[in-house]
């Protein structure tokens, strides 16, 4: 499906359109080539869009659409997918903990699927080999030349033929392509309950956008909650429908029990490490099966609009 080279195109438009979108596009000395959606660059909301299209390989589409006023007064963020495991699990899924010297970041879009670092692709089989490779990265510090040389290594490609897409949470761009993941966290979830994610058709999915955090620890903290507390996924399907009721109840964020509490009060009571916060938090409040095959919908979970407005309005 060449991944990276759906990606890119999403890339080239951005670069030819920086001044529009408030962002910058400089070469690296090995050849590398970095795109600035927040750190030293503004960026902005289109930014934050494109990222997040370019973060799925171009295999979803994103929107703003107005918010539910029960919920969150601003806008939605919503996303959709014909290429529900490519877009999402192949590509999106910020599966690769980008860490060097003192550089860190969560590293996202289709170089994963180069760089063939984690199990997962074992089990959906998107590997592939490019000649270019696109990487988003979650980070407030604009990679290195040693940070560009590493990834370039890992993916197969020259320096001169990757390009990071780089935006720290608590900016409009980063806000906007985390909030954006509603879908991908699901079909995560799915994958940790060993369901088979090739009977999933297509995804659409919605979650409040929160306001810019203060700093990218309280922005954690906000994105997260948008999804776990404020998102809706629906999900086309296709089988038998009881295998989605005896998985169903499993899937959206209050089957966890830590479901209920701030995100940000959550990460800090476990020192602020995800690997030690409950695997079955990271889904959206609410996802619905819809089965293309049998015509039944099946809906589960909650909205928790008064955890989205406190940890909005904090």
């Amino acid at each position: 499906m060449q991944l990276n080279l759906k990606a890119l195109e999403v890339s080239q438009g951005m670069v030819d359109a920086a001044d529009a979108l408030r962002i910058q596009a400089h070469k690296l000395s090995c050849g590398a080539l970095v795109v600035d959606c927040g750190i030293e660059a503004p960026g902005g909301l289109e930014a934050g869009r494109r990222l997040a299209e370019c973060s799925m390989s171009k295999l979803g589409t994103v929107q703003f659409v107005p918010g539910n006023s029960d919920l969150w007064h601003a806008a939605q963020v919503q996303v959709y997918t014909d290429q529900p495991v490519a877009a999402c699990m192949a590509s999106q899924y910020a599966g690769w903990e980008v860490k060097l010297k003192d550089f860190f970041a969560m590293g996202s879009g289709p170089m994963r699927a180069a760089a063939n670092r984690e199990d997962l692709f074992e089990h959906i089989g998107y590997i592939e080999s490019p000649s270019v490779a696109v990487g988003v990265l979650e980070t407030r510090e604009l990679p290195p030349e040693g940070v560009a040389k590493h990834l370039a290594e890992e993916c197969g490609v020259a320096p001169r033929d990757l390009i990071l897409l780089v935006a720290p949470t608590a900016s409009q761009a980063g806000n906007v392509q985390v909030v954006a993941r509603s879908v991908e966290t699901t079909l995560h979830k799915l994958h940790e309950l060993e369901f088979d994610l090739d009977r999933i058709v297509s995804g659409f999915g919605t979650a409040p956008l929160p306001p810019i955090a203060k700093n990218d620890l309280a922005g954690i903290g906000r994105t997260n909650d948008a999804i776990l507390y404020g998102g809706e996924v629906t999900l086309w399907m296709r089988g038998d429908d009881e295998s989605l009721e005896q998985i169903g109840p499993r899937v959206p964020s209050n089957s966890s029990s830590d479901h209920g509490r701030p995100f940000a009060e959550i990460f800090a009571n476990y020192d602020h490490d995800f690997y030690k916060i409950d695997r079955h938090l990271f889904s959206p409040a609410v996802v619905t099966f819809m089965n293309v095959d049998t015509g039944r919908t099946q809906r589960y979970g909650q909205v928790l609009p008064e955890v989205v407005q406190a940890s909005f309005r904090d």
